[in-house]
């Protein structure tokens, strides 16, 4: 009786890989793209607020926008969890920045992503300065004047 069971064409799954590795490549380049439609939408709705200031509208454009929904980046304390536990991993106390860049690696995204960096190294700030009040974390300043952080 002839065996029924399909064996694999490779041992080294190199098709796999190479299809898995193009369609990341085809993701990334459409995150490119749709980053650089939301830059142009943004620079086109600025334009429109300085033809409308041009007109003379006066009133609140803010007020004038839809409400967007809010998007949460982290769950409730979420943040804060991942900042100790970056402080607590760390050999040495860590800058704002350099803790923002290991919560994103933590988290599996972009590091390249420098807006996003920027954004969660504010939130990080805020985080901190936080757990500073409640003794949780100290820092000490170095020669540059950077704050750097470590756990208390």
């Amino acid at each position: 009786m002839p065996d029924t069971t399909r064996l694999a064409r490779t041992e080294t799954y190199e098709h796999t890989i190479s299809g898995l590795l193009k369609k990341r490549a085809d993701l990334f380049n459409e995150a490119e793209r749709i980053r650089d439609r939301m830059a142009e939408i943004k620079n086109d709705i600025g334009a429109l607020d300085r033809v409308l200031g041009t007109l003379g509208y006066t009133g609140d454009l803010d007020a004038e926008m839809p409400r967007q929904k809010r998007q949460v980046l982290f769950g409730r304390g979420e943040l804060t969890r991942a900042i100790l536990d970056e402080l607590r991993d760390a050999p040495r106390p860590l800058g704002s920045r350099e803790i923002a860049q290991g919560i994103v690696a933590l988290n599996g995204q972009d590091a390249r992503d420098r807006r996003y960096v920027s954004d969660l190294t504010r939130r990080v700030s805020k985080a901190l300065r936080i757990l500073k009040e409640s003794a949780a974390v100290r820092f000490a300043v170095d020669h540059r004047g950077n704050l750097l952080w470590s756990l208390s």
